[in-house]
């Protein structure tokens, strides 16, 4: 058992970091070439020093996860070796295919980074929008492989071997859509609010800084459209939890017994030892209604499953609690930011609004973190659902915890860098008001 707690802390850990720049490497890119275009189109020379700042940051954010991406993948083989063995040739496809797109993104971002003078403008923004789009299908990959995980399919199990293995079948299981629409979203409103947080702040400070003002719109032109979306998907992917997995359902609502109309909770904590959920809020038929659209539907609880397959409740019920409550949020501060969109209301000028985004900034990646607890806590003991035990995959080995104080020294110490070098390019942004300068992209 300490070896399984030893080898999945240090993949939580590995995760947890690495997951911050993947979400970032999505979005990112999509801001440059919005505010490229943006420049392209009017002159202004606030948008070109956007994407420049963009680009430049969106390189330091692509190499530290390549580093801790390089990490996971050598924690794959060497802490999970019964994992992979099994495993290895069923999500082969979609691992070798996020490696292309990790490389794809590689070779169009050095192209973006260094073509601004020596290739055509439609060729730029070409490159600009490949580097989203690589991004976006790397995270894709890599979500359709844990999407397996969590309801394997595309093989038969004879003798306790994986046989007959359709690599497609297992990038298209149940899970996959509502996992790879969650976490899209996710990152585009995380990414969105936090670099929509950043200018906002600048902006309770300087009402009248153009480039703030830009970088504001722009980041919310990302983050507002996910982040409203978001409960939506988070209500697809909930209902597939309801079908597929039904003892991760119990635990993220702290739902001990098999009952009609099981009702929705708002916080509590799950006491497993008297099985109940104290001090919740219920809302009666809530859960019946939102997993199965229908008041009166059986939610299976925990106690129709044997005691040894339950997943940590406590930990799964709070981290649900906290991704849901986080996220729903961001969506009414998203609609807030729409309406006064729409009225053509000046953002910035509205303090009320910008104290509100500030507040939001760091909720998107909170909620990440949450849900990614909520996705892999959730389906324990089971590190493939239904099929493989977490305690059968991990190295049988003692001194685990020597690698994890290091990766974690690691990570600290790259997490220190990152943050030096971005809070550099915020605090080192030009001040100008609007109309000082523009550039035509003949000149540049």
């Amino acid at each position: 058992m300490g070896d399984v707690l030893a080898a999945r802390s240090q993949m939580a850990v590995s995760l947890g970091f690495h997951i911050l720049f993947a979400v970032v490497g999505i979005a990112m890119p999509v801001l440059m070439v919005i505010a490229e275009a943006r420049w392209r189109r009017t002159g202004d020379a606030m948008y070109l020093e956007l994407a420049k700042r963009w680009a430049k940051g969106t390189a330091i954010l692509f190499a530290v996860g390549a580093v801790s991406g390089t990490v996971l993948s050598f924690e794959l083989g060497l802490l999970w070796p019964g994992f992979m063995r099994f495993a290895g040739a069923i999500i082969g496809m979609p691992f070798s295919l996020e490696g292309f797109a990790f490389f794809a993104e590689a070779i169009f971002l050095g192209v973006y980074l260094y073509g601004w003078s020596r290739i055509s403008a439609r060729a730029h923004i070409a490159a600009g929008v490949l580097v989203a789009l690589s991004g976006a299908a790397s995270a894709l990959f890599v979500v359709l492989a844990n999407a397996w995980m969590n309801s394997p399919a595309g093989f038969q199990l004879v003798n306790g071997a994986p046989t007959d293995v359709d690599p497609v079948a297992a990038m298209l299981t149940p899970a996959a859509f509502p996992e790879v629409l969650h976490m899209l979203l996710a990152a585009y409103a995380a990414t969105g609010f936090a670099v929509a947080g950043i200018h906002g702040f600048m902006l309770l400070r300087d009402q009248r800084n153009a480039f703030h003002r830009r970088a504001l719109v722009v980041a919310l032109i990302v983050g507002t459209p996910a982040a409203i979306l978001q409960p939506l998907s988070g209500d697809i992917s909930a209902r597939y939890v309801a079908q597929w997995q039904p003892p991760k359902l119990a635990a993220m609502e702290g739902q001990f017994r098999t009952e009609a109309g099981a009702p929705l909770r708002i916080g509590g904590v799950p006491d497993v030892a008297a099985q109940r959920t104290r001090w919740a809020f219920e809302i009666p038929h809530g859960l019946s209604l939102l997993a199965f659209h229908d008041p009166q539907a059986v939610v299976r609880g925990l106690d129709a499953v044997p005691r040894r397959d339950w997943p940590p409740v406590p930990v799964v019920h709070i981290a649900f609690q906290v991704m849901v409550g986080l996220g729903t949020l961001l969506a009414v501060v998203g609609i807030w930011v729409a309406i006064a969109a729409w009225r053509r209301t000046d953002l910035a000028a509205n303090r009320w609004l910008m104290r509100a985004v500030v507040v939001a900034s760091p909720m998107g990646f909170v909620c990440i973190e949450a849900g990614w607890t909520v996705t892999e806590v959730g389906r324990q003991p089971w590190v493939i659902y239904g099929v493989m035990r977490t305690a059968d995959a991990v190295t049988p080995m003692p001194g685990l915890i020597v690698p994890f104080v290091l990766i974690s020294a690691l990570y600290c110490f790259l997490g220190v860098i990152v943050a030096w070098l971005l809070y550099d390019l915020v605090m080192r942004s030009p001040i100008a008001r609007e109309g000082d300068a523009t550039i035509s992209p003949a000149a540049a």
